[in-house]
């Protein structure tokens, strides 16, 4: 298995005296049941179930009796009761309502039993089938796919996961590490694609598992809605969507068809809610907190950017090209480094989100905004020399601090600049490799003086 990062917070819920049955979000494939599983192994006993299966389900049907449901469990499963560490995990729970419904008395009157529950189309049958979890009888934790860090551990390469980690100065082998997030770029954050590139190092190999998940999502369709017409558009979308990857996009006649935008919005909407893509709008504010403009054009970004390259097929591009911001216009750089801010938390809640200013016939443009001690910092993905950076020598020229980000194919350093106007700010320049060490860089050079004006 591919240790990943939330694993810990999985065992963190486990201990915690305030632990409610813990509901898993995420998109096909991404892992939720190898993870549970694998946590599993601290538990004295483990016991599963799946809801797609007619018996499994029945044992749900026979009323809000938790003590008689936990008995029926435990002689359905063939294990005697027990006084020791319990993990129930439910799989596939929307297929019972009635399983939903007494998650509420797993937390109010067996709390001794750790229950976890997920669902591979959860996200968008909440609302389609109105199912409704207890409120405030449970939490919830997103699964996404694997960060960088967790792709190195997948092929083996923990040695400069250990590096990465500390921070260490990696100068002499930067060549590298740039070299490891190439792969990762092709290869991307599904578990399954990466085990299978790992077992030879193949990009070839894990064409198979690519072809397989895109089928799968395809046929998951008819589950997002019962809307002829919006299977039809969310096919569509599924089909042609790929090609515009960190691109800001129009809902109306998408993808050269001939669909309104009222009815692609809704489409792109019940996709999101499966966690297969999001749509980052845009803030014009400098400071939290950070309100989106949903009046503007989103950018599209979908859930990996392996997934990307190959079904946008630029796959041979992003193997050949010398800099990774050179790859597709540099799409493909926003794209991964938008997938690597989204691991750095767990939260249902977390977002991307850039910064757009227009003033007249001037615009202006930085890539992400990251929250950081009630700060909106700028996090441009861009090469060249710092004056180029117009847009977020702008932001900083607004903004009420003087830290900004540029993420780059460059080793690490730090550069004292100064905008046109005369406002001085330290510019962090962040390998890729680092990115998914953004909270910990900030936290090490970022002191109260530099986050005064």
């Amino acid at each position: 298995m591919i240790q990943r990062k939330v694993l810990d917070s999985l065992r963190e819920w486990s201990r915690s005296k305030y632990r409610k049955p813990l509901v898993l979000r995420g998109a096909r494939q991404v892992g939720k049941t190898t993870l549970v599983r694998e946590l599993a192994k601290d538990y004295d006993v483990y016991l599963e179930l799946n809801l797609e299966n007619e018996n499994e389900r029945q044992l749900f049907e026979t009323g809000n009796d938790v003590q008689k449901t936990i008995t029926d469990l435990f002689f359905y499963k063939g294990v005697m009761k027990t006084d020791k560490s319990v993990l129930l995990f439910i799989d596939e729970i929307q297929y019972s309502k009635p399983a939903v419904a007494i998650l509420r008395y797993f937390y109010e009157e067996a709390n001794y039993i750790h229950v976890v529950v997920a669902g591979s189309m959860l996200e968008t049958v909440i609302d389609v089938r109105k199912i409704s979890f207890p409120v405030g009888r449970v939490q919830y934790m997103a699964i996404r796919p694997c960060s960088f860090i967790e792709f190195l551990r997948g092929i083996g390469d923990d040695f400069d996961v250990g590096l990465i980690e500390s921070q260490a100065d990696v100068s002499a082998i930067h060549f590298r590490m740039i070299e490891h997030f190439y792969k990762y770029i092709l290869v991307g954050g599904m578990p399954a694609a990466i085990v299978r590139y790992a077992e030879n190092r193949d990009i070839v190999a894990v064409k198979e598992i690519y072809d397989s998940l895109l089928v799968t999502y395809k046929d998951d369709v008819e589950k997002y809605t019962g809307n002829a017409l919006q299977i039809q558009i969310i096919r569509t979308i599924l089909d042609v969507g790929w090609y515009s990857a960190a691109e800001a996009v129009s809902f109306d006649k998408f993808g050269n068809t001939a669909f309104s935008s009222r009815e692609m919005s809704k489409a792109f909407q019940i996709i999101q809610k499966a966690m297969l893509l999001e749509l980052a709008y845009p803030t014009s504010s400098v400071q939290m907190p950070l309100s989106p403009n949903f009046r503007r054009r989103p950018k599209l970004l979908w859930l990996d950017t392996g997934l990307v390259n190959y079904y946008a097929g630029i796959q041979k591009e992003a193997f050949s090209v010398k800099n990774i911001e050179d790859v597709w216009r540099g799409r493909i750089a926003e794209h991964v480094v938008a997938q690597e801010l989204l691991t750095l938390d767990n939260s249902l809640l977390t977002t991307r989100i850039f910064w757009r200013r227009e003033k007249g016939t001037s615009s202006a443009e930085v890539d992400f905004l990251y929250k950081f001690n009630s700060m909106a910092i700028p996090v441009e993905v861009k090469s060249g020399h710092n004056s180029k950076l117009k847009s977020l020598h702008l932001f900083m020229d607004e903004c009420p601090h003087s830290i900004a980000v540029r993420v780059w194919s460059q080793p690490f350093s730090i550069d004292d600049a100064t905008t046109q106007s005369g406002k001085q700010f330290r510019l962090i320049n962040l390998p890729f490799y680092y990115v998914g060490q953004l909270e910990k860089i900030l936290e090490k050079y970022v002191s109260p003086v530099l986050m005064s004006r």
